[in-house]
């Protein structure tokens, strides 16, 4: 039993290891003892000062400001007085590795508050200044901002971490660049709909709130709506039916656009009317005229105006153009006075002409002739 595993125990000076054990091991133990002690007083005295400038100082104040930084000091203290105790100890045990782990974890640490602190000042100006401003490009601009510089900071940390380690970060940057070329044919649709994104919140065909058309969209079939979000993968329109259609943005930017709101609520609407050939057409205009007046929701100036725009196969063509105070009517509008003309025509003998065909019978066939009792000479 004194030979284990080759290992010839009674050669062991068991007392000499137990004397080198003690001199390695009770030493350290005190100092760590020691070290988290310390720690530990610092910690609390630290949280507890913090907590005192809160109340006396920034809580006191107006502005959140300085409460955006305290919060972002007090995280970055506490962190590293953490981390510093965990830093000593593994110099204390002799581990250089497992020092630089814990500061390559520091570095990234401390960069978690210094982006949300970062966000946080993003969000006051979102609240303050750009709520305040008429353009709505800021309010979709901004978000994506905010994600942008959280993602900036903390991968900036990232790498200098890994640097910190002592690894080279070259070769994952050549990686990174192999990566994302793979990644781009991969999801070729998804940075297709992230870019024009950007395209639309720098070319601002329409803003959130706009009504929109899109000419190419199924006619009647969500077509055009309210935006109510523009989004870095897709739009999202609200329906006058209260249905939120999402639409990719590589999409919306290769159709043609209408925004009805671009210019103004006050929007021309014009309404096609047809009359029969023996109406009198002027009869027929100024009843129309008289319509469009009473209709809720059209301008007095400019005037309504009825045009002949030409003649059809069955019927003489007019057109009332009209100019309405709430572009999101204008359905709604149009609707009330083709109903409103329809019976006027009847009351007043207006014809509305259908499909009409005039049949002219120049000669009759010898059968028909004989049915119908002539004779032939």
């Amino acid at each position: 039993m004194s030979e284990i595993l080759g290992f010839d125990l009674s050669t062991i000076d068991y007392q000499a290891w137990l004397v080198s054990a003690r001199d390695f091991l009770l030493p350290r133990l005190i100092q760590s003892a020691l070290q988290l002690l310390l720690v530990a007083v610092v910690f609390l005295v630290a949280r507890r000062l913090l907590r005192a400038i809160k109340r006396k100082v920034t809580d006191r104040t107006k502005t959140q400001l300085d409460d955006i930084l305290m919060v972002m000091t007090t995280r970055m203290a506490l962190y590293s007085i953490a981390f510093w105790g965990g830093w000593r100890l593994a110099h204390i045990w002799d581990l250089p590795g497992v020092a630089r782990l814990v500061s390559a974890v520091w570095i990234v640490a401390l960069a978690l508050p210094v982006s949300r602190f970062l966000s946080d000042i993003l969000k006051v100006f979102e609240e303050r200044v750009v709520a305040q401003t008429e353009t709505k490009l800021d309010d979709t601009a901004l978000p994506w901002v905010n994600r942008g510089v959280q993602v900036l900071v903390v991968g900036t940390a990232v790498m200098i971490g890994l640097h910190n380690l002592g690894l080279d970060i070259t070769p994952l940057l050549a990686g990174a660049s192999v990566a994302g070329f793979a990644f781009s044919f991969a999801a070729k649709d998804t940075l297709a709909n992230l870019i024009a994104g950007i395209l639309l919140v720098v070319d601002r065909p329409f803003e959130v709130g706009d009504r929109i058309e899109l000419w190419n969209a199924p006619a009647e079939q969500s077509s055009w709506g309210d935006v109510v979000e523009i989004g870095l993968r897709a739009t999202k329109i609200r329906t006058p039916d209260n249905i939120v259609i999402i639409i990719p943005n590589s999409v919306i930017t290769n159709r043609d656009i209408i925004n009805w709101t671009a210019s103004g609520d006050h929007v021309r609407v014009r309404i096609p009317i047809g009359i029969a050939y023996d109406a009198d057409v002027e009869t027929a205009k100024k009843l129309i005229l008289e319509v469009a007046r009473q209709a809720k929701g059209v301008n007095d100036a400019p005037a309504p105006v009825c045009i002949l725009r030409g003649f059809g196969a069955s019927s003489v063509d007019l057109e009332l153009r009209i100019w309405i105070q709430d572009a999101r009517q204008r359905r709604l509008v149009a609707d009330w006075i083709t109903e409103q003309v329809k019976a006027t025509f009847d009351a007043n003998g207006i014809e509305i002409p259908y499909p009409k065909r005039d049949l002219y019978i120049k000669s009759m066939p010898t059968g028909e002739r004989a049915l119908t009792g002539e004779k032939h000479v």
